[in-house]
């Protein structure tokens, strides 16, 4: 379960305040496949950080009672500095996760061969993202937070990583940032509409998604 008892949030942009959320209290059960919906620049990121524990709300207070990964799809997770190898060592001592099963299934499955032990700096884009989904997808959680991520690599390793990633969600919740209609439909049942600071929920994808697009026309300039 993640609870949001009044939280709020505000950064100022010339001395006047900007609601990420403002005074919002709601529930979202373990194992649901939720879609976080809004304009850009609404704060679903932001919000998905501070469910995460990145960020701290500037008032309220947010229970998780279940196992969250990290906002997957975020800049930050990977030190350029690091190998690939230790970047994996790190996050599975701090997710508490067996380091070294966790170093052999990224170095099988994310197949960066001698790259691998080398700094993540030297690596592509391409290479980057492998590594990156390889370690969300080498701890189990209960609910994965994913915001725009998409899978890197050829064809093969795209099926190879959509696969794995429906293994994983077929036993776990989801929240979800994407820009994609068909992608939100596909993965989620239940949508959140951020707007204005106020989060508005809707048991069906569909109805969440016809009052996003309402949203839109409504500040269309």
């Amino acid at each position: 379960m993640i609870q949001l008892e009044g939280v709020t949030k505000a950064y100022r942009y010339r001395g006047i305040p900007k609601y990420i959320a403002r005074d919002v209290s709601v529930t979202i059960p373990q194992g649901g496949k939720l879609a976080l919906i809004g304009r850009n620049g609404a704060g679903k990121s932001t919000l998905m950080s501070m469910i995460a524990g990145n960020l701290n709300p500037d008032r309220g207070r947010i229970t998780v009672t279940e196992g969250i990964s990290w906002p997957i799809g975020l800049t930050g997770t990977i030190q350029g500095d690091l190998t690939g190898i230790q970047n994996v060592r790190f996050l599975g001592r701090v997710y508490g996760v067996d380091t070294d099963e966790l170093v052999d299934f990224v170095g099988s499955f994310a197949d960066l061969g001698i790259n691998y032990a080398e700094p993540v700096r030297t690596y592509s884009s391409g290479m980057r993202g492998r590594l990156a989904f390889g370690m969300a997808m080498g701890i189990r959680f209960d609910t994965y937070l994913i915001d725009e991520v998409t899978a890197a690599g050829d064809a093969a390793f795209r099926k190879k990583s959509n696969r794995l990633f429906e293994d994983r969600l077929a036993h776990a919740g989801l929240i979800f940032i994407s820009h994609s209609e068909s992608q939100m439909r596909e993965r989620c049942t239940s949508a959140a509409v951020l707007e204005a600071g106020k989060i508005t929920f809707f048991d069906d994808i569909d109805a969440g998604l016809a009052q996003h697009r309402r949203n839109m026309q409504l500040h269309r300039p």
